[in-house]
């Protein structure tokens, strides 16, 4: 088993290429595949390569741009790669504990179409801010709790975060928008996956090659949400 303090293939391609953290290679391949940022348009300095979907849904285009939530930000290589793939034809909102690096983002995290809150999701006042500038077309975690090493307690932690980020998301997607989360396998996962499929056309899981062969995290999708 490597050490996770070791720079590995995909930790060297995100700084070469500009980006904080490897995760951000799970989310774009989660893009390309199943079509997470369709409707947003393609702008200079956008990842290349065609966009392939698996019954990812469409979503409904509202009059505006098009709209991200990024819940566990930091350091910031999901919502740097949102900012660049959407260009100018999208907003996107951030939240975290914790800061973002601004040691890539060239000033994109300036721009007027971001906007960063630094708090607890949980926090009533955080969670008031979040849904006043929704409706979304995409809600995207790549939150994780604390880790003990306990894989019992950190499924359990994990688990609680999800069933926040799948409340976000249920409140504030549009009809047709797409929702993906990192899940700690284990437990009653399985049960969140039930849930997305009431809440979705589409909901699976999935693992990304960027994904560490000794993690037990994965991802859910939820694709084309349903109308209320």
């Amino acid at each position: 088993m490597g050490s996770y303090d070791t720079l590995d293939y995909w930790s060297l391609k995100a700084q070469k290429e500009g980006y904080p953290a490897r995760s951000v290679y799970k989310l774009k391949e989660m893009d390309e595949k199943f079509g997470l940022f369709k409707g947003a348009g393609t702008k200079r300095g956008a990842p290349s390569g065609a966009l392939k979907t698996e019954g990812a849904g469409s979503p409904s285009r509202t009059s505006g741009p098009f709209k991200v939530l990024d819940i566990g930000a930091a350091p910031g290589s999901w919502s740097l790669y949102a900012l660049r793939r959407m260009g100018s034809a999208g907003s996107l909102v951030s939240v975290d504990l914790s800061p973002l690096s601004r040691l890539y983002d060239k000033g994109l995290f300036d721009g007027s179409n971001f906007f960063f809150i630094q708090g607890d999701i949980t926090d009533p006042a955080v969670r008031a801010q979040l849904l006043e500038r929704g409706p979304y077309h995409l809600v995207m975690s790549d939150v994780a709790p604390a880790t003990t090493g306990n894989r019992s307690v950190d499924t359990l932690r994990s688990l609680a975060l999800v069933e926040e980020v799948v409340a976000y998301a249920e409140a504030a997607l549009i009809p047709g928008g797409n929702l993906v989360v990192k899940v700690f396998q284990g437990g009653d996962t399985a049960e969140v996956l039930k849930r997305l499929r009431t809440l979705f056309t589409t909901a699976r899981s999935f693992k990304p090659e960027a994904c560490r062969s000794e993690s037990f995290e994965t991802y859910y999708l939820g694709l084309g949400k349903k109308p209320v």
